[in-house]
């Protein structure tokens, strides 16, 4: 792994431990006054607007934002950057609608695995609690594996020391406050990331002024920004896809739908969020086109500090560590305390046993936390992780949320178009290194294929999942 080490090691640790501890602090000792299940759960359904907005946004973003959309755009071009903007965004934006209408027909449930057993029966929620928590988990174990190549990019650290740090600390304070203690280091935490990044975008641009322009990819990368080039399309229209159907099952986004004080509340935090984080994804793909157009090696993975610390500068270094540790952990815990209120709500239905589901959850995020420890310790692809979970995700979207507007979708028609949706999906989904899949390349021989097909794969797989379910929808 490329590394620069422009801190020590024990420095970057030491940074790491003393803004973790502090998150820790201020969570444990906030959620002390807020104690009860309800809290636990949906913060007692009295949080406001900036409160809601600034924990929708730290929910949203997260360390993922330093890598995803700056790695994409170096192979997908101006597409991924629009698609990966959208489609973080664009789940908030059918929040509102969808938001208030599970509010009002579903007044007293806490996530929508809950509202999904209502609707259909055991046999589909089960489903859709399996891929629900399967994506945070995903998303959990991305988090912190981007955390930590970052500390080991700038610093030489072992990934385990940043993923141990930053899971421990997390768990703590969020374990203990839920819901509310998340709530509140959101709204500590949105307003130092916020800041960083504003720096550190005014950084960016200086470092590259003459560079960061439409002009200059035109000059060296212009197939990034030309009509011609297919996947311009196929990668915008995949990632605004994938993205956008992941998070519409998130349960951090469903906790804080209900969390909300009134409606009202509601809607304007959900549309202030979504402006929010338009832009700020977009310059982090946009810093993809630039610094690939400077330098067609640059790893894409690490492309966005490639451009913003060329200067090595050992402040700049600080304000980047604690920009990624603030995201990491706005992000993190709301996926600690999201699994482990699916566990609370709906365990029940799945281990029938007499116990308290708050401390066998508790039990379970450890041991799942365990295991996202142990993945991140690996450095594996940040991207192609998500990649895998947004897949699922994509094949039970329309389905799912569609079937609260029909009522003539039945759980087995539901059930088997998720399947097929998944089957179909996973069956093109390409390989790490994007050259092949299980159709293409292992059941049946490259050769058989036409070059669109192979360089399509990716997006083929997502818009399959997503559209074949529509297939089996009205089957008797």
């Amino acid at each position: 792994m490329e590394q620069i080490n422009i801190l020590s090691q024990s420095s970057a640790i030491l940074l790491i431990l003393i803004v973790s501890i502090i998150f820790v602090l201020l969570g444990v000792f906030y959620a002390k006054r807020y104690q009860g299940l309800t809290n636990y759960l949906v913060a007692n359904r009295s949080i406001k607007t900036f409160s809601l907005t600034c924990s929708l946004v730290s929910s949203a973003l997260g360390a993922w934002i330093l890598f995803g959309p700056a790695s994409a755009a170096t192979w997908g071009g101006i597409g991924a950057v629009i698609g990966y903007s959208l489609g973080t965004a664009f789940p908030l934006f059918i929040l509102i609608y969808l938001g208030k209408k599970f509010r009002k027909f579903y007044p007293k449930e806490k996530t929508l695995i809950e509202v999904v057993r209502i609707r259909f029966g055991k046999k589909l929620f089960k489903l859709i609690l399996f891929l629900s928590i399967f994506y945070m988990i995903i998303f959990l174990t991305a988090e912190v594996t981007a955390v930590s190549i970052l500390v080991k990019y700038i610093s030489g650290t072992e990934l385990w020391i940043t993923a141990l740090i930053v899971i421990v600390s997390s768990l703590i304070y969020t374990l203990y406050g839920g819901l509310r203690a998340s709530i509140f280091t959101d709204n500590i935490q949105f307003t130092v990331f916020s800041l960083l990044l504003l720096v550190s975008f005014s950084y960016l641009i200086s470092f590259n002024s003459n560079e960061f322009s439409f002009e200059f990819v035109h000059l060296n990368k212009s197939h990034l920004l030309s009509s011609s080039y297919t996947t311009n399309f196929t990668a915008g229209l995949t990632f605004f896809i994938a993205v956008a159907a992941t998070n519409l099952f998130h349960q951090g986004n469903w906790q804080r739908v209900y969390a909300a004080k009134n409606d009202k509340v509601l809607k304007n935090s959900l549309i202030i969020s979504f402006i929010i984080i338009i832009p700020i994804v977009f310059i982090m793909g946009f810093s993809g086109l630039i610094a690939v157009s400077q330098n067609s090696n640059v790893v894409p993975d690490l492309a966005f500090f490639y451009l913003l610390l060329k200067e090595q500068t050992f402040v700049l270094s600080i304000i980047i560590l604690v920009l990624a540790i603030s995201l990491t952990v706005s992000s993190i815990d709301t996926l600690i305390n999201a699994i482990s209120s699916l566990i609370v709500v709906d365990g029940k239905q799945i281990i029938k046993i007499k116990t308290d589901y708050l401390n066998l959850s508790k039990l379970i995020i450890i041991f799942l936390s365990l295991i996202a420890f142990f993945v991140a310790s690996k450095g594996l692809s940040i991207l192609y992780l998500f990649l895998l979970a947004d897949l699922f995700c994509c094949a039970a979207v329309l389905t799912v949320f569609y079937s609260f507007y029909d009522k003539k979708i039945k759980e087995k028609n539901a059930y088997l178009s998720i399947l097929i949706g998944l089957t179909v999906g996973l069956l093109l989904f390409p390989s790490p290194d994007f050259s092949s899949s299980i159709l293409i390349g292992i059941l049946l021989p490259i050769d058989f294929f036409p070059s669109f097909i192979l360089n399509s794969l990716l997006f083929l797989s997502f818009i399959s999942a997503t559209f074949f379910p529509i297939l089996t929808w009205k089957m008797k």
